[in-house]
């Protein structure tokens, strides 16, 4: 990851529809969401939609399996993760409390679902 390569994610997600598609796509990980699904629930044109999810997949922040007559988008998550390093990976600057409500904020949600027991 470079400052070119996190200018482009940062471009990418500068747009509300793209932000809003990298983020329905992240709830629906690991399944990801069919394009047209995609479009629908965020009421966009098809066409439009598209586009969008052209230049969030160029930025490296999803990607695009075809499934028989859809074509299924995931968010990268490893992409999102290397991002975020980046932007974070010297904050401390030897300091890793200045670090730390950052860290704490984002395990919350990032925690993993309780499994059931049969």
């Amino acid at each position: 990851m470079d400052n070119i390569d996190t200018i482009a994610a940062f471009a990418a997600l500068a747009q509300i529809t793209r932000l809003d598609a990298f983020r329905l796509l992240v709830t629906h990980e690991p399944d990801g969401l069919p394009a047209g699904e995609i479009a629908r629930q965020l009421d966009v044109p098809h066409n439009t939609m598209s586009t969008h999810l052209a230049i969030l997949q160029r930025a490296g922040l999803i990607t695009a399996e075809r499934q028989s007559r859809s074509i299924v988008y995931r968010a990268s998550l490893d992409s999102l993760r290397t991002v975020v390093t980046f932007l974070v990976k010297d904050c401390c600057s030897g300091h890793p409390d200045l670090c730390a409500p950052l860290i704490a904020d984002l395990v919350p949600c990032c925690a993993p679902k309780e499994q059931g027991h049969a």
